[in-house]
């Protein structure tokens, strides 16, 4: 504890001088800023002459952009490891990962993710019905962080972005053919706690190529995570352990991806064709004991499981752009192809022992799942001027969307059988016309739009020979406006009505044994997704040239909610069990406050000092049937915090980051869960040598960080209520620190 203090102590500092800082040396509000359509030179992406701060935006609607320069220093892996540092981002995952984005805390199907302002598909590497993904979700970290140009946080809705963000939008714009002059070459090795070593190299190109101009890049990225969990268990809380296992867990793989940009003067017009590949292979490897009455002794093993799951997974995406002027404004037209495929082969094999080494029983289990997900859209787009200082845009956009999975099982070396529900085929399809008018006058900017998105979706259940169609229309309008106070100050304010789709487990007429505690459930086809008004309000006000600090409130009241509901049939497990579905019944709210503060200590005369801050409280309200909770799984609050130092003649520079986010509680029937995670910090030290090349060591989890969790289990929603528990779990997940040192050459 004491550790974790000074630590922090040390990033707080330099923050404690920048509440010194006045309205002197502040840039005005109509100040020129960077755009991303002007392309740098390779030295300049590889030898950061200055530190990086949040960019500042013109948008009406409220977005935070960080350019890739602002989280470099850090190396960060993947988009995920990216988005730990910007504000509200939570996570659930394991120690040292970062995949599904829980923005405001929310399960990460509130949160729509985009990739150069597309939607991508989305589909978890976990096989279980609830599992992370599994409900449409994006991954972040299946994005290298090399192919990123910029991230977007989008806190509100527009009416020419689709209206699937309830809790925000998060845009991953990759490197384009304007991005960079020239190119660079990466290369490095990453040193994990069990002092394995994995390689990482790459390189991006950028430049004229005929009448146009290319962007090439590669990146081939070394994976691995090696981490220790002990699990305690009793029969309720306060008894005496019962049994203790522990495990190990190492996920160990390679990333290697590709990008590339081509844009060209084309028929009086500019057309823009990009693609990206992610290939991904993954071995994840979880041995563990079982212990009676938590003592580790021979004499005491009750199991030993052998647990492997070998993933190979294909992400990829081309998208073409053309845009002309005509028809009296500006003419897009957009076609765009997605695929995600995933293959998993898992087997378990679990020896029971009474007492040990007699073996007593042995059980062998093998999965393969198959999961294919693709995605086309198409989309036309018009804006052109009214009076002066108006613009009018409207488009229609289009969008099909199809899963195929097939997940079969094998038992004790029996012939593999399709798993109940495991044959299935979902399709999407939308249609969604909007309008949208947006104006400037004065120190006033404004927009206001509506957009009606209308949905068909079918399931075919091809184990059961069934099919089950359904559609649903939402009218989402949206407003937004921005108010400049003074050369430095803004205030802004945007509401919108947004959407969540049900999961596809959620539509899904499969039946799931013992998914709930001892309780199965089956989906509904017919469901309806949710809906939800919302409001944020901020003031932002910048610092120097530089530097920016800014404060959102926000809210979203959500209705017909989507939750679960006891049928009254008896479930797979007999007596006293039950089959659960879904069913849209009741309102949530959802509230928070944002601060966020990126800025350079010039008004302290420590011009080569950068400080970085941001703070979320998150909160929310649900009712389900053991009474009032917040949104399962949000939490508390997310923290970053930090600094970088440049010593500019010594071409050198170091800094210290350091994350924590609060304790996240989830109830659904059958289990409650309350996940803590300890602090996390991480450093660099770089030396620049010339204009051309630039070695950067790094540190992440630098305080062994752990991921702590607490299991209420019960059977049935009565023992539940009365607390009579099935079983009590606590699982500690720890993992060591990670050191990668990198070099980047421009040429």
């Amino acid at each position: 504890m004491k550790k974790t203090a000074l630590l922090a102590l040390c990033a707080i500092a330099p923050l404690a001088l920048a509440a010194q800082a006045s309205a002197a040396d502040v840039a005005p509000a109509d100040a020129p800023v960077a755009t991303a359509d002007a392309p740098v030179t390779a030295s300049e992406v590889v030898v950061q002459a200055q530190i990086a701060y949040r960019n500042r935006t013109e948008e009406t609607a409220p977005v935070l952009e960080y350019g890739l320069d602002y989280f470099q220093r850090f190396e960060p892996l993947t988009a995920g490891d990216a988005l730990k540092r910007v504000p509200s981002v939570a996570f659930l995952s394991d120690v040292l990962e970062s995949d599904g984005v829980r923005l405001r805390g929310l399960d990460p199907a509130y949160t729509q993710i985009l990739i150069n302002g597309e939607k991508v598909p989305g589909a978890g590497s976990g096989s279980g019905a609830f599992g992370a993904g599994a409900d449409g979700s994006f991954f972040v970290d299946r994005i290298p962080a090399e192919l990123i140009e910029r991230i977007e946080i989008v806190r509100s809705a527009s009416a020419n972005r689709s209206g699937d963000a309830v809790a925000g939008a998060i845009n991953i714009v990759l490197r384009d053919a304007y991005a960079l002059d020239g190119g660079f070459v990466r290369a490095g090795a990453l040193r994990f706690d069990d002092n394995k070593v994995r390689g990482t190299a790459g390189g991006v190109w950028g430049g004229q190529v005929g009448p146009g101009r290319l962007l090439v890049g590669a990146n081939v990225q070394g994976r691995r995570n090696p981490k220790q969990k002990l699990s305690l268990r009793y029969d309720e809380p306060g008894d005496d352990i019962d049994n203790s296992e522990v495990q190990t867990d190492t996920r160990n793989g390679t990333d290697y991806s590709f990008n590339a940009s081509y844009q060209v003067p084309v028929a009086g017009g500019d057309l823009d064709v990009s693609g990206f590949f992610v290939h991904t292979k993954r071995f994840q490897d979880e041995d563990s004991i079982e212990y009676s009455d938590g003592v580790a002794t021979n004499a005491n093993i009750e199991t030993i499981n052998d647990n492997d799951v070998d993933i190979k997974q294909d992400s990829w995406s081309l998208n073409g752009k053309f845009k002309r002027e005509m028809l009296g404004g500006l003419t897009s037209v957009k076609l765009g192809y997605a695929s995600f495929k995933n293959e998993e082969y898992e087997f378990e094999k679990e020896d029971e022992y009474d007492p040990y080494p007699t073996l007593d029983d042995s059980a062998f289990e093998e999965t393969r799942s198959d999961l294919e997900d693709t995605e086309f859209s198409a989309k036309l787009e018009h804006k052109r001027d009214l009076t002066a200082g108006a613009q009018i845009e409207f488009g229609l956009h289009y969008e099909k969307k199809q899963r195929d999975s097939l997940i079969r099982v094998a038992e004790d070396r029996d012939p593999y059988e399709i798993a109940t529900g495991g044959d299935t085929r979902f399709e999407q399809t939308r249609l969604d016309p909007y309008v949208m008018l947006s104006g400037k006058s004065g120190a006033l900017k404004w927009e206001a739009g509506l957009r009606y998105e209308t949905t068909d979706v079918s399931i075919d259940a091809r184990q059961e020979d069934e099919s089950y169609e359904t559609d649903y229309q939402f009218l989402l309008p949206s407003a937004s406006v921005r108010y400049n106070l003074t050369d430095v100050d803004q205030v802004y304010a945007a509401t919108a009505r947004t959407v969540r789709r049900p999961s596809f487990e959620y539509l899904s007429p499969a039946l799931l044994e013992a998914e709930l505690g001892d309780n199965d459930f089956i989906g509904v086809p017919t469901l309806q997704p949710e809906t939800a008004w919302g409001l944020d309000v901020g003031y932002e006000r910048r610092l120097g040239r530089s530097g920016v600090a800014g404060v959102n409130v926000f809210y979203r009241k959500v209705s017909d909610l989507l939750e679960l509901t006891n049928t009254g049939e008896e479930g797979s497990e007999g007596d006293g069990t039950f089959i659960y579905s879904a069913r849209n019944t009741g309102d949530g709210k959802v509230w928070g406050v944002e601060f966020d503060l990126s800025t350079p200590l010039t008004i302290v005369g420590l011009d080569n000092t950068g400080v970085f801050l941001n703070y979320s409280w998150l909160d929310s309200d649900i009712a389900d049937e053991f009474g009032s909770r917040k949104f399962n799984s949000q939490s508390d609050y997310v923290l970053n915090i930090g600094f970088i130092q440049d010593l500019p003649t010594w071409g050198a520079s170091f800094g210290v980051t350091y994350r924590k986010q609060g304790e996240a509680y989830s109830r659904v029937v059958g289990e409650e869960v309350l996940t803590t995670y300890g602090g996390d910090l991480e450093a660099f030290v770089e030396k620049r040598v010339g204009k051309n090349l630039t070695i950067r060591l790094t540190g992440s989890n630098l305080l062994d960080s752990k991921k702590k969790e607490a299991f209420d289990k019960f059977d049935t929603i009565e023992d539940q209520v009365e607390r009579n528990y099935k079983e009590y779990e606590l699982e500690r997940e720890q993992a060591g620190p990670v050191f990668q040192l990198i070099a980047r050459m421009a040429f």
